[in-house]
């Protein structure tokens, strides 16, 4: 079962995050969230629904211009080698469909079958960040200590590290 923009929305009201959400038309990548968004400021995510080899779950969640050298983190995690996580396992984990991965999506009860949520620290020189709020036709800013804040209200410890590689 999926979640409902309005349910985040109330979650990061009763939270006191502030947010501005711009709608627009379905994004899939990051080239086209670059050709479409303008100047939206704040920096831009992108994420990764991860498993191993032993099907343990990991959402990585960083910078759009990340490259994220997935060995290394499976390694530096004491995880297995990742794989994209198959879209059934990404909608009864987060209850979004694939392009709509999000941190944001971490509200969703599923996501206790997380093993990790890890943060890109090339997040944290940025005031704002942009995140989907539960799919890919709109995008919404909020503080990153915000963000942070979210994904620990969310019963998740985010493991904020250098992902580029």
């Amino acid at each position: 079962m999926g979640l409902e923009r309005r349910d985040l929305f109330a979650y990061l009201d009763e939270l006191g995050i502030a947010t501005e959400t711009v709608e627009h038309k379905a994004l899939f990548t990051v080239a086209e969230s670059r050709a479409l968004r303008g100047a939206l400021a704040g920096a831009h995510t992108k994420n990764l629904f991860l498993r191993d080899k032993n099907n343990r779950l990991v959402l990585v969640v960083a910078k759009e211009d990340t490259t994220v050298d997935l060995k290394g983190l499976a390694k530096r995690l004491g995880l297995g080698r990742f794989s994209f996580g198959k879209p059934e396992q990404m909608r009864a984990t987060l209850g979004v469909e694939p392009g709509s991965v999000t941190a944001l999506a971490l509200m969703h009860p599923g996501s206790v079958a997380l093993s990790a949520v890890v943060v890109d620290q090339a997040l944290l020189a940025h005031a704002e960040v942009n995140c989907h709020p539960l799919d890919n036709r709109a995008t919404t800013r909020l503080a990153m200590t915000d963000l942070l804040r979210f994904i620990q209200a969310c019963g998740h410890q985010p493991e904020i590290l250098p992902l580029e590689s």
